[in-house]
């Protein structure tokens, strides 16, 4: 079951950015390389996991302002070895938001994104890469969102300003695939 989960996955996601496609086809091949993918000593990279949060109306989307990145980015972090992403992804988004786990939904337990960055070098870590996949959840955007000590905020942003605060091709490819899922649900 290790890395078979993730395969899978990655296997069965089909996405109509041709550069995530090709992000998709590198992820697979670092898992299929990497029998260690998900530990975070590994060099040069490993599997972590995030969540797009978003409200059940889908026009708006939870993002934190990473305190060690100083930039804001959607909930999510290493696997720590655990090679089953949907757990990681859970446990991520309740940490970093500060939320009981019963107030999180997963939408769907196929994959949203896939995204490969660097992370750039540290006083604790070597450049290196982050082979991210991604889920969407849903939070009920009425209660309050605690945090914890990892951002210096968070904040419920408005889907059409997204970008301005964090304008990578990754987020733009998250904002665009949230539209068509809000697409979808009008009549």
């Amino acid at each position: 079951m290790h890395r078979q989960q993730l395969l899978k996955a990655l296997d069965a996601y089909h996405t109509p950015f041709l550069e995530e496609q090709a992000m998709v086809e590198r992820t697979r091949r670092f898992v299929l390389e990497h029998e260690d993918c998900f530990d975070r000593k590994l060099w040069p990279g490993h599997v972590t996991a995030s969540a797009w949060v978003v409200n059940p109306a889908r026009d708006r989307v939870l993002m934190l302002h990473h305190r060690k990145l100083d930039m804001w980015l959607q909930p999510g972090g290493h696997a720590d070895g655990d090679p089953d992403v949907l757990n990681v992804v859970l446990k991520e988004t309740s940490e970093e938001t500060g939320l009981p786990p019963e107030h999180i939904r997963l939408v769907d337990d196929r994959i949203f994104d896939v995204d490969v960055h660097v992370v750039h070098e540290s006083v604790h870590d070597p450049r290196h890469l982050h082979f991210d996949v991604r889920f969407l959840v849903e939070v009920d955007d009425g209660i309050p969102i605690p945090g914890n000590d990892e951002s210096h905020e968070i904040l419920w942003v408005p889907l059409h300003r997204v970008l301005s605060f964090n304008n990578l091709r990754s987020i733009y490819r998250l904002v665009q695939k949230t539209r068509r899922l809000r697409g979808r649900r009008s009549p």
